[in-house]
This record gives C-alpha cells, sequence and structure tokens, in this order.
C-alpha cells in the first residue's frame, strides 16, 4: 500500500471539509443576526405595516402564518390600499404583499411602507392619465397588482435597487413625484439609471 498517496487523499478530504466549514462560517458572519432571525420570522408569518399619506391611515398586520392567509387581514389591506378618491375597494394582488414582505426585508428596517397610490378604479386612472404622462392607460393599479410607495430613512434610490434586486415585476422610478413604483407584471423597469445588473 502507498502510504503516501492514502495519506495524500485523507488531507484532500480534510482540507475540504475545513473549507466548507469556513464558508459557512463566513457566511453567517456576513449576515446580521437581526437579518438571519428576520428570514427565520419571515418562513412561519408575513408582516406588512403601511401608513397612507392620504388618508392618515396607518396598518400593522399579519396577514399569512404557517402556510395560510388570513381573510380578515386581506380585508384590513384591500381597505387601507383602496381607491381613496371614489372609495373603492378591491382584493390586492397576493403575490405583490408576499413582495412587499420581501422588498421589506431586504431594506432591512422597521418603518412602514408609505402608500402613494394603491388600487385605483377605471375612472380614478382615466382622471390621472388625463393629467400625467405617467400613469399608464391599463395600469397595473386597476388590477390591484401595483403600488407606488416610499418609506422612511431610506433614500428611493435604495428603495428602487432593492426593489430591482428582487428581479419580480416592474421597477418605476418617479424622483419629481418622491415615489417608486412596483407591480406583480412581468420584469422590466422604467426611470433612473440602468440597473447594475441586466433584468430579463
Amino acid at each position: 500500500m502507498n502510504h503516501e498517496t492514502e495519506a495524500g487523499k485523507g488531507s484532500i478530504v480534510t482540507r475540504r471539509s475545513f473549507l466548507r466549514m469556513g464558508a459557512i462560517a463566513a457566511a453567517q458572519l456576513a449576515v446580521p443576526a437581526v437579518a438571519m432571525a428576520g428570514i427565520r420570522v419571515m418562513a412561519r408569518r408575513r408582516v406588512l405595516s403601511f401608513h397612507n399619506l392620504h388618508t392618515g391611515e396607518n396598518l400593522s398586520t399579519t396577514y399569512w402564518a404557517d402556510g395560510s392567509y388570513f381573510p380578515e387581514e386581506l380585508s384590513r389591506i384591500d381597505y387601507i390600499l383602496r381607491d381613496f378618491r371614489a372609495n373603492e375597494i378591491k382584493p390586492i394582488d397576493r403575490n405583490l404583499l408576499d413582495l412587499l414582505v420581501r422588498l421589506h426585508q431586504k431594506l432591512g428596517t422597521s418603518q412602514p411602507f408609505q402608500i402613494i397610490s394603491g388600487y385605483r378604479s377605471p375612472k380614478t386612472n382615466a382622471m390621472l392619465h388625463a393629467n400625467s404622462e405617467g400613469v399608464a392607460v391599463h395600469s397595473l393599479h386597476i388590477e390591484g397588482r401595483a403600488i407606488d410607495i416610499c418609506i422612511e430613512g431610506r433614500s428611493l434610490e435604495t428603495l428602487r435597487a432593492a426593489a430591482l434586486s428582487l428581479h419580480s415585476g416592474g421597477v418605476g422610478y418617479y424622483p419629481k413625484s418622491d415615489f417608486v413604483h412596483v407591480d406583480t407584471g412581468r420584469i422590466r423597469w422604467w426611470g433612473g439609471p440602468p440597473p447594475a445588473t441586466r433584468i430579463i
């Protein structure tokens, strides 16, 4: 038996194991303990907080936990994201809510999302479209699949970059109006400089 060869193989296995353990430890150190705790909590429950800039209403709710959505809490979200002009309510896309949870986690903040626009009735959307080039005729706001937001303590650039990094739906940047648009449509972006990574 060639002891030198066998010893060499043994040392390779040990080295690989050591490097693998080191990589795991480094990854854990790279993620703050608070963030790791937040990820674990998000896996068990999904929480969203909102402040409606038009109505002054506030909401903080756990709308999903242990694999189930809570209809009553979803209704509360639908209400705060209603078309306040027409006082009309539409169910908000659950995928949009889940996207907001991921975005909030990415931003690493406890501040609520400030709502500029949630659901829009067709009438309200038509009125806004007539007065602004930035409002689409067939906006996803009409379907309850889009929201315009900002968040205290995070710049619009940071909010936009975080939204783009999720590679989920559309991201619009409106610095003059002080908000970022996110939706659950196809992956795309508009406004602002090109993303750091290609959006496909």
